[in-house]
């Protein structure tokens, strides 16, 4: 039998888990231990998760959250290590590109665990995003790496990593999985679009420090929106984070603005929306799968497959340039037809080979 321990610390990474974690479950030759890591510590980011997914609740919970960059990864770096030195795993999974990730994986590497990174070769070129970062050394210290798509696996063959000791494997994108699974029961499990009385309308997150932590940023996106909400309503679920920014600068968003949403009623929310803006990773797959078209609020994304394919169009916190390409895009028409992650086998191919680790 061979121990799995998964580091979960973000929205995202929950998602992504529990598709993993349902095929895990149902493999012979495995087990999982979960640590969250509290990355997400508000109940409506976190723990609805885990009930409304049922993902299996997590065996430690380090509750970590609401420092700086170094003392957050610091302090998972020693929780995460003790409780490997406790369990023995012969694998630490983590996903993505979080705090968690990187704290995760340094910790399984420098205790010789193998580290399986889920999410791997995705790259924004942007190396002021503490996300980059977290990618570029997670992928690098792992054993083996899970990439979602074919430029990720690109991306890994241009740095070199065909001459490291690094198994590469093209996958597929989890979040596709899970999408297709709990798609299924979403209209049953959730009455977000009754409850808020919406019919036509964009929905849009703000989160990423790129555009929070910059005033002329956040300034530009705020204004374009409240432009935008004019001509048609967006429902924006907002992150306790940049709720706070806002009162800082104060800024008016007049927008419908709502608490943080669990997994089913974000389905929900995508599949009844006109259009999605955001400058989430997750999100902008998300509306691919659920067959609407994305505007990024971001400068550069990983996921440039959907750019170039023209389901996704990057307005960065350009005012103008932001109102222009949700015009563009609430007209346009698409095929969403195309195979671009897998089509819900990533989590099958992944368990198969923790199975030869």
């Amino acid at each position: 039998m061979k121990k799995i321990l998964s580091v979960l610390g973000a929205r995202p990474q929950f998602v992504k888990a529990a598709a993993v974690s349902r095929v895990i479950k149902n493999t012979k030759g495995l087990e999982e231990c979960i640590v969250h890591t509290g990355q997400h510590f508000d109940a409506n980011m976190s723990d609805i998760f885990f009930e409304e997914m049922d993902i299996p609740k997590p065996n430690y919970n380090l509750n970590i959250n609401s420092l700086g960059h170094g003392a957050m990864t610091g302090r998972m770096l020693e929780g995460i290590e003790k409780i490997l030195q406790k369990e023995k795993p012969d694998v630490v999974m983590i996903y993505g590109d979080t705090n968690s990730t990187i704290a995760g994986a340094l910790a399984a590497k420098k205790l010789h665990i193998k580290v399986a990174h889920v999410e791997a070769g995705l790259r924004s070129y942007n190396i002021k995003m503490p996300e980059e970062v977290n990618r570029i050394l997670t992928d690098r210290i792992s054993d083996i790496l899970f990439c979602p798509t074919e430029t990720a696996c690109s991306n890994l063959e241009k740095e070199g990593f065909d001459n490291f000791n690094i198994k590469i494997v093209q996958n597929g994108d989890v979040m596709q999985d899970a999408a297709m699974y709990y798609a299924k029961y979403s209209a049953s499990k959730s009455n977000i679009i009754k409850t808020l009385g919406v019919k036509s309308y964009i929905l849009g997150t703000i989160h990423r420090a790129e555009n929070t932590d910059d005033p002329q940023r956040m300034k530009s996106i705020v204004n374009a929106l409240n432009v935008i909400s004019e001509k048609i309503e967006i429902v924006l679920p907002l992150h306790p984070r940049t709720k706070k920014i806002l009162a800082k600068l104060n800024l008016d968003l007049n927008v419908k603005i709502i608490e943080p949403v669990g997994y089913f009623d974000m389905i929900e929310l995508i599949k009844n929306s006109s259009l999605v803006i955001t400058d989430s990773g997750g999100l902008q797959k998300e509306a691919f799968f659920f067959k609407k078209h994305c505007v990024t609020l971001r400068d550069e994304t990983e996921w440039v497959e959907l750019i170039e394919n023209g389901y996704n169009i990057l307005a960065g916190s350009n005012e103008d340039l932001i109102q222009t390409n949700i015009e563009k895009m609430l007209k346009k028409q698409s095929d969403f037809d195309q195979n671009l992650y897998g089509r819900g086998k990533a989590s099958q191919l992944i368990a198969e080979e923790l199975l030869k680790l």
